[in-house]
């Protein structure tokens, strides 16, 4: 018999996701997996694969796979999914949860239907921290000139347990984020890559984001960018502590009330289908 792995698929503003549930079955290892599953022609299709699993410090463990094979810290449009699965699929009928990953204990609070808001913690400023070169000391990293592709861009960064670099453009939608977004996920300035943010300040609580992420490419929305990006734009003073960030895949709510406090990302999640994987299958 053809060995088969049990999925759901789901997204977050269009960031989407193969879920497998590490607590109730054996998983296989996932490493030499994750490419074939998020496969867009001959797998699922996804940006990412996200793992429920036993945790031994807090209620569940999530973990993140990048489409390339590599493993996330924290993904928080995946966070958001995570909760209402574990609701869904008769995991938890909580309202909140600790979930344990690589960047931290995350809780994630049910927000109204298909909504998750998600205490982010504080943003990492300190270069040495987020980690990259192009500062020192306690940070921020703020408009920090970078030459690529023979342009010097101006960069802001910032981790939310991840690491960000946030650009500032006339128009993302015009802006050669596919040129420059490998470029700037591998420079040297980021040694462990970086995602990378393009912005633009529309109004005082209104910002719109493309996003390239770390080991994924293009999505279409990146919580955690969002957050990052929230942050860079208030300490720059350009927005207020409550803005709305528009990503090519929906909308999330970012609130920061001052330096001191925790990052709160509100959005959508949602359950698109479930299936089973041949795992026998060759490609």
């Amino acid at each position: 018999m053809a060995r088969e792995l049990a999925f759901t698929k789901m997204h977050g503003a269009g960031n989407d996701f193969v879920v497998l549930d590490g607590v109730r079955e054996t998983l296989p290892p996932l490493e030499p997996l994750v490419a074939r599953l998020c496969d867009r022609h001959f797998g699922i299709g996804a940006d990412t694969v996200l793992v429920v699993r036993p945790s031994q410090s807090a209620d569940f463990r999530a973990e993140f796979w990048n489409a390339d094979g590599s493993e996330a810290e924290m993904c928080a449009n995946a966070i958001r999914c995570f909760l209402k699965y574990l609701r869904d699929h008769g995991h938890t009928a909580a309202d909140e949860v600790a979930v344990e990953t690589l960047a931290g204990v995350v809780r994630p609070r049910w927000a109204g239907p298909d909504r998750v808001a998600v205490e982010m913690g504080r943003p990492v400023l300190a270069p040495a921290k987020i980690p990259t070169a192009l500062g020192e000391g306690d940070g921020p990293v703020l408009d920090v000139p970078l030459e690529i592709d023979g342009v010097t861009l101006s960069v802001s960064s910032v981790s939310m347990g991840n690491p960000h670099a946030v650009v500032y453009v006339e128009d993302p939608e015009t802006a050669p984020v596919e040129r420059w977004g490998p470029l700037l996920e591998h420079h040297p300035a980021f040694p462990n890559r970086v995602n990378a943010e393009f912005v633009a300040v529309r109004a005082r609580d209104h910002i719109e984001q493309r996003t390239w992420e770390r080991g994924v490419g293009e999505t279409l929305a990146c919580g955690s960018g969002a957050c990052a990006v929230a942050v860079a734009s208030m300490l720059r003073g350009v927005v207020d502590r409550a803005v709305r960030v528009e990503l090519r895949g929906g909308s999330l709510e970012i609130a920061w009330p001052d330096e001191g406090a925790p990052v709160e990302m509100t959005g959508p999640a949602a359950e698109v289908y479930g299936g089973h994987f041949p795992l026998d299958a060759g490609h």
